[in-house]
This record gives C-alpha cells, structure tokens and sequence, in this order.
C-alpha cells in the first residue's frame, strides 16, 4: 500500500509540471473565462506542490546550502523575467512594479517565511536552532542591497523623485552582483560549513539518513523543477487579471495586487522552509528565506537597469515613508533574532505580526 501511495506520488508529480505548461501554451494572453480560472487555480496549485517535492529531490542529492540555492535562484530567474515582460507591456503604470515586488519579497520571506519557520520549529522542538555566523552574514548582505536598491533613491538628487540617475542605477546594479556573487561564494565554498543545518548540540548535520536519489533522477527532477516553476509564475500572471478585477471591485489599493502575485510566487519556497522548519533543520530555512529576499533583490535590479535601456517611461526604485520604517524594523527584528543562534515562539510571532502590518497597510496605506 505505501509502494503503491509513493507510486502514485511519483506519477503526479512527473505530471503536474507538465500540464501546467501546456496550460499555459493555452491560455497564455488571452481573457480568461471563470470556469478556465478554476482549473488554472487548481494546476497552479498543484504546481507549487511538485516544485517542492522537486526541489527536495535536488537538495537531497546535491546537500545543503546547494539544494537551498537552486530553488532560490530558479524561482528568482523566472520572476524576473515575469517582470520584464510586463514592464515591457504596461508602460508608465509599471513604474513601481519592480520596487513594489522585491520589497514584497522582501518582508514575506523576511517575516512571513521566517516567522512560520521559527514558530513551527520551536511549537515542536522547545527552540529552533541555527547558525548565527551564516544566518547573520545572509541578513547583513540582504540589508546592504534593500538599502542601495530601495531607499537611497529617494534621497538622492540627482533625478527628481524616487529614482536612480543613469550612473547610480549602474552602480546600484553593479553592487547587487558584486554582493551576490561573493554571499554565493561564502555559502557554497569558502565557509559554507556555516550555512549547514545545526544539532542542537551545535554540531553539523551534513547528510540525511534516506537514500541518495540518483544522478538520473536529481537530473530529471531539476527539469521538472524548472517546467513546475515556469508554470507557478505563468499561470499566476494568468490569474492577475482576474484578482486585480476582484481587488479593484472590493475597493482595496492597487498594491494588494503585486503582494498577492508575489505570495503565490514565493509559495513553493515557503512550503520548502516550513517542512525543513518541521524537521528541525531551520538553517535549510533560514537560507531558503534570506536566500530569496538576496536573489530577488540581487538579480532583479541588475535586469530591470540592463532592460531600462531599451524601455521607456521612468523606473521607480525608491520606497515610501512607511516602506522604509517598516524595512528599518524588520532589519532590527531580525538583527536580534540572529543573534543567539535559537528562537523561541516569541520571536516567530514577532517576524508574522510584522508581516501582518505589511499587509494590513497595504490594503489601508
């Protein structure tokens, strides 16, 4: 019965990815009628669910912190080509759309995802465990590039409003790859013991008692990884229309829109870091959250400046009086959560009430 059950698993998720991009070969630019919203909803749902099990084939074979950063990466590398292309389509009214989703990146992984990991791993463990040096480094560069990124531009003089000048986008750009590039260094090579799950002993768990999977299976597993997550942010571009009528018709402010695209983006990485947070490795999770918040912003700048060539219309980069408060508290939040290498339910309650006011402002700015 269990082979049979696991058989049966296999089978779905070999097939999900597969029917979610022929979907939206389908439906991709075009009016979607309700009944076709459902089964889009259904798939995409379905999707989120194979990336996860995907993903954790891959982080099974290749081990930590590598298995974190392929799901980052290759959830971040689609999104970004979901925002070019519809920068590319909405004109002046996609000003903000690149600021509006990485800062909406930023506070669900920063609060939301880790606020769910914290509090699921110390409601089951007593405390949640893990590496303050890899943690801590992971926030400091997050920090530096939200900074550069998202608040400088609306103090700077050079262009009026919240934007960057040609040669401060360059730099800004520049910067989120130097940073990238050497966290990424840090994490895989140099010292990427501090980016390993911890025993609560404080001592390194490397490997995981199950079976490897096989070099075949990770392969395949990765292609399907790709094709689930093609399909999650494709099919959640799908969907927009039809939340941004439902946003508009409930009378709630337009940024509701990018949070609820951005929450359905992320979904596969927070399902990934819940059960990691579960089974007692929050260092896993900790590196999918921050890792995320880190690609987002990291990759996102230097594609919408390298696409700001060709595109017309003003990029908005700098946040609001409210954003950068609420950026600057989730800074210092998680600045005391890293500190001890442990949490307790308080601090996840902390991270999810910050989250919460996130949301709650962006429906009543």
């Amino acid at each position: 019965m269990i082979a049979r059950l696991r058989s049966l698993t296999i089978q779905w998720t070999f097939l999900v990815p597969v029917l979610a991009v022929v979907l939206l070969a389908l439906t991709w630019g075009r009016d979607l009628p309700g009944a076709v919203v459902a089964l889009v909803t259904v798939v995409l749902a379905g999707s989120v669910l194979a990336a996860v099990h995907h993903a954790e084939v891959v982080a099974h074979r290749v081990g930590e912190p590598f298995g974190s950063l392929v799901l980052a990466i290759a959830v971040t590398i689609i999104e970004v080509a979901l925002i070019v292309t519809l920068m590319a389509d909405g004109g002046a009214k996609s000003a903000t759309l690149a600021r509006d989703t990485v800062f909406a990146a930023v506070m669900i992984t920063c609060n939301g995802v880790v606020g769910l990991c914290l509090l699921a791993a110390s409601l089951r463990h007593g405390t949640a465990v893990f590496n303050p040096e890899g943690t801590g480094a992971a926030l400091a560069t997050v920090a530096t590039l939200a900074t550069l990124s998202l608040v400088l531009p609306t103090f700077t003089t050079s262009k009026p409003g919240p934007e960057f000048s040609s040669v401060q986008l360059t730099f800004a750009a520049l910067s989120s790859l130097i940073l990238y590039g050497l966290f990424v260094a840090t994490q895989t090579v140099r010292h990427r013991d501090y980016f390993l799950p911890i025993t609560r002993q404080g001592g390194v768990i490397e490997t995981d008692h199950a079976d490897v999977p096989t070099a075949r299976t990770a392969w395949l597993s990765l292609a399907l990884l790709g094709l689930a997550l093609v399909g999650v942010v494709g099919l959640a571009k799908g969907v927009s229309p039809t939340v941004e009528s439902g946003v508009a018709a409930a009378g709630l402010n337009q940024a509701v829109v990018g949070v609820i695209i951005a929450l359905l983006v992320l979904l596969p990485e927070t399902i990934a870091a819940v059960r990691s947070a579960r089974r007692d490795r929050v260092q896993t999770s900790l590196n999918l959250a921050l890792g995320s918040a880190m690609a987002s912003i990291g990759l996102t700048i230097p594609a919408v400046a390298l696409a700001s060539v060709w595109l017309s219309g003003p990029l908005v980069l700098g946040l609001s009086a409210i954003h950068m408060v609420l950026l600057a508290l989730t800074v210092v939040v998680s600045s005391l959560t890293v500190v001890p290498g442990r949490a307790t339910p308080l601090q996840g309650g902390v991270h999810l009430v910050l989250f919460a006011a996130y949301l709650e402002l962006a429906i009543n700015p």
